[in-house]
């Protein structure tokens, strides 16, 4: 039986589209016939529920807390993929104990037989929480936009995982790119810096996703902006962005279930 990808969506500063296109993404993999899990990994400040209008009873606070299985905290959407909702406004989540991360490996035991991609929306930034999710990760996509901050925070982003981490591949997908020729040039300032500054880097073009206005019109009705218009060209971008990503292998060496997902964040954890 094949095993789940997981995939984070990471930012280096808010405000990029990082939780819309993940979202976005969970929904045109689920059309196209893929199980898809999204793991809110925003902890204190998660929005996947606001974004997409739900309101889940449980959320990882309960989990640990509550002692509630991660059955009942995993919530299925109209939209045809599930959410793992976490908590907004607790600070305590904002960093998890090693406790915490051991509780979360053993409900997430045998997940792998009911889904075929986790994608995980992570916080924006290098806190700890944030890079602990990104190294857990087989592929990261870094979401960056044409604005120059937004570049400078997504070099740092990779810059801290691969120099003090080691991690040498990284997708790109540029958000709110006026077309693609400006898509491209975004990713060639990126990749330039990275190619001057640091070695060894694997800095791939997943995709662009234009400027739309459905986008908006989408969030304001709190829906995927996939499910407002699945032909504009926003939602075009992401389904060949979610087709490109059933063509990523997941790797070879893994333990034979997602458990492997929260050792390598345990592991990194305790180094």
């Amino acid at each position: 039986m094949a095993l789940p990808l997981v995939v984070s969506v990471t930012s280096g500063k808010g405000g990029v589209g990082k939780t819309n296109i993940s979202a976005n993404l969970a929904y045109a993999l689920a059309k196209a016939g893929k199980r898809a899990l999204l793991l809110d990994a925003d902890l204190g400040l998660a929005n996947v529920d606001v974004l997409l209008g739900l309101s889940p009873q449980y959320n990882l606070f309960h989990l640990f807390h509550g002692k509630m299985p991660l059955s009942k905290i995993i919530l299925p959407t109209r939209f045809g993929f599930s959410i793992l909702p976490a908590a907004s406004g607790v600070s305590e989540m904002l960093n998890l104990s090693p406790g915490q991360k051991l509780e979360l490996l053993d409900a997430m035991d045998g997940l792998e037989k009911k889904i075929d991609y986790l994608l995980v929306d992570t916080g924006a930034g290098i806190n700890d929480n944030v890079l602990y999710f990104n190294l857990a990760a087989q592929e990261r996509i870094v979401v960056l936009t044409p604005e120059p901050t937004s570049l400078t925070d997504a070099y740092a982003v990779i810059k801290v995982m691969s120099q003090q981490h080691e991690v040498r591949r990284f997708q790109v997908v540029v958000n709110l790119a006026q077309d693609k020729k400006n898509a491209l040039e975004v990713y060639k300032r990126l990749y330039q810096a990275t190619d001057h500054f640091l070695s060894g880097i694997s800095l791939d073009l997943a995709g662009f996703i234009p400027r739309d206005p459905v986008v908006r019109k989408a969030v304001l009705r709190q829906i995927p902006f996939c499910e407002e218009d699945f032909s504009c060209p926003a939602s075009l971008a992401v389904r060949d962005l979610a087709a490109s990503i059933q063509k990523w292998e997941v790797p070879a060496n893994l333990d034979g279930n997602i458990k492997f997902f929260w050792k390598q964040l345990l592991s990194k954890a305790k180094a």
